[in-house]
């Protein structure tokens, strides 16, 4: 296998306009992995099952599957440091008489702004309780309740979309113990490894052309060498790529590795284009990324001016359960129109006691910085918060690359539409998981020796440091990394328009350039593989949003302000021409 060619130095560009830097787009087939056929020491792992990330994904996953065969979970942080941890509200099943299969499906469909998958959306909403009894089975700690009766019940509560309360969760921090409780278990398990700290780099597959994966790249944290996964199966369970904005609810993992490894091996990608934007984000200095949910919204708070006057009513007949997408434009239009920093969202009206039970971890977070919920509104504004689009895959979680599946976040599975309703996050992790298990194990392929694995004489060049070195221009890696954040915000954020996404596609293709050049002269870092990919992902943003030439959901043009009538998702491949 010849090595692949090096990334070309970075020249001096002209102008160019936004379908020119486009057509530049980094393809797919090229991959810069610095690879070689030299023998030098290089440590390799295998397994039946790779599964990168360790969210409810993944774990999820891992534990359906680890009783067949033998898996490797790789967690670039420690185990229990993603998305998940920071989900606060819930998951989303039928489990109250009054409710039904039916309505879940259609206010989901409803939410997705008329191009979710029905069919996928339908699995789904059928597949929801048994999946939530299965995290029962495992331990997850549900609210309850007692019942007229005086018979336990779980609590449900009800967010934005939702027609029903059908909301299960443990507190305000429901994403918090399904991944305590998940994380617990496989560590546990006999047959899963935990490599935590470990970056993956890029999917190993045996030749450009072939579309059969073997395995991973991964750079391990600790030692700071690259090291090589051979797997019979690869799944990605990574996440979304929401750090790809300035401001963003997610954690700092939160880099789209997953979507940019699987478009440069090859993968189908869809609906980049709706990135969903939290519309309440603690606004204060010493915040963080802390989100307030949007069950306060559920149990009756309600945005507002800051002299208490509110505003959801014009621009939405559900008010403030109106989905995320239309909340969203809305306090990001009244804080443009008002010249404002940001809004307001008050459940002060509600009895204190219902407050601090129904939401300890948030009234704790805005007492710490001298805000009482019981008394006084929440400032809040807009933030990057959900992928919608990402690995194209069916319903068994299978992209279009043998071997690799995509599961949670990471994944474009039909369901989310042009928004993704609250609390169908989760539910589509564990529902997808399941599926994927299923799928794995029906194979036949899972169990086997070494010496009998589908990939087990595949060749996996060794990866070759000998030609680069330790970077001393961190600093450029720092300032693209900046500038991408900013102008994706400002160019890319929840207002856009054509001559936004142009000057994005001309920014975005030069910092390529620059970091190609970068990550082919120098030893890999954090930093360097986390830009890298995020460049990949914002690209991928811009590609899809300039395709869609209307307003839909959580991607609003100026210039397209209408719905097309005939629409559907944004599906881009290495072999279109983009």
């Amino acid at each position: 296998m010849q090595a692949p060619t090096a990334v070309p130095t970075a020249t001096s560009e002209p102008a160019m306009s936004a379908q020119t830097a486009i057509l530049e787009a980094d393809s797919p087939e090229i991959s810069v992995a610095k690879v070689t056929s030299l023998p030098e020491a290089q440590a390799e792992h295998s397994c039946d099952l790779l599964v990168i990330g360790s969210g409810a994904a993944g774990l999820s996953l891992a534990l359906n599957i680890a009783d067949h065969c033998n898996v490797i979970v790789l967690s670039k942080s420690d185990i229990d440091e993603g998305s998940t941890r920071y989900a606060q509200g819930g998951i989303a099943a039928v489990f109250d008489d009054n409710d039904s299969i039916e309505s879940h499906i259609q206010d989901t469909l409803k939410a997705g702004a008329g191009i979710c998958d029905e069919e996928v959306v339908r699995f789904t909403a059928q597949n929801a309780k048994q999946s939530m009894q299965w995290l029962i089975g495992e331990g997850v700690p549900f609210d309850q309740e007692l019942d007229a009766n005086g018979d336990t019940r779980f609590h449900l509560t009800r967010e934005g979309g939702h027609s029903h309360r059908r909301i299960l969760h443990a507190a305000d921090a429901t994403g918090a113990a399904v991944q305590s409780t998940l994380s617990e278990r496989v560590k546990n398990h006999p047959n899963i490894q935990l490599f935590e700290r470990y970056n993956a780099i890029d999917l190993i597959k045996t030749s450009k052309s072939d579309n059969h994966c073997v395995g991973a790249y991964v750079w391990n944290r600790n030692t700071e060498k690259v090291e090589s996964i051979r797997a019979t199966f690869v799944a990605l369970a990574s996440g979304g790529g929401s750090k790809v904005y300035q401001y963003t609810s997610n954690p700092d993992v939160s880099s789209g590795d997953g979507i940019a490894m699987a478009w440069r091996a090859g993968c189908n990608i869809g609906n980049m284009e709706f990135n969903q934007f939290h519309p309440t984000c603690l606004y204060h200095p010493d915040a963080g990324n802390f989100l307030i949910s949007e069950a306060l919204r559920g149990e009756g708070a309600y945005l507002c001016h800051g002299d208490g006057t509110r505003f959801m009513q014009q621009f939405d007949e559900r008010g403030d359960l109106a989905p995320r997408d239309i909340v969203a434009r809305a306090i990001d239009f009244e804080m443009k129109r008002l010249g404002e920093d940001c809004m307001y969202l008050n459940i002060s009206h509600k009895p204190s006691e219902f407050i601090i039970k129904h939401f300890p971890n948030i009234y704790k977070k805005c007492r710490s910085l001298g805000i009482d919920i019981t008394r006084q509104p929440i400032p809040v504004v807009p933030a990057a918060h959900y992928s919608c689009g990402g690995v194209v895959t069916d319903l068994d979680a299978r992209t279009n690359l043998n071997n690799v599946y995509a599961i949670g976040e990471v994944a474009y599975t039909g369901l989310h539409g042009a928004n993704r309703m609250a609390s169908n996050s989760l539910l589509e992790c564990v529902v997808f998981a399941h599926a994927c298990a299923r799928h794995l194990i029906a194979s036949g392929q899972l169990g086997h020796s070494k010496q009998q694995s589908a990939n087990a004489n595949a060749i996996i060049e060794l990866w070759d440091e000998s030609r680069v070195i330790d970077s001393d221009e961190a600093v450029i890696i720092q300032h693209n990394w900046h500038e991408l954040r900013l102008f994706m915000w400002d160019y890319v954020g929840i207002v856009r328009s054509n001559k936004r996404l142009e000057r994005a596609a001309r920014r975005i293709n030069l910092l390529k350039q620059e970091v190609d050049e970068y990550y082919s002269n120098f030893k890999v870092s954090n930093n360097m593989l986390e830009l890298r990919n995020l460049l990949c992902v914002a690209q991928l943003i811009v590609i899809c949003a300039i395709k869609r030439k209307e307003s839909r959901g959580l991607h609003y043009n100026l210039d397209y302000p209408e719905l097309l009538e005939n629409s559907g998702p944004t599906i881009i491949n290495k072999d279109m021409s983009l």
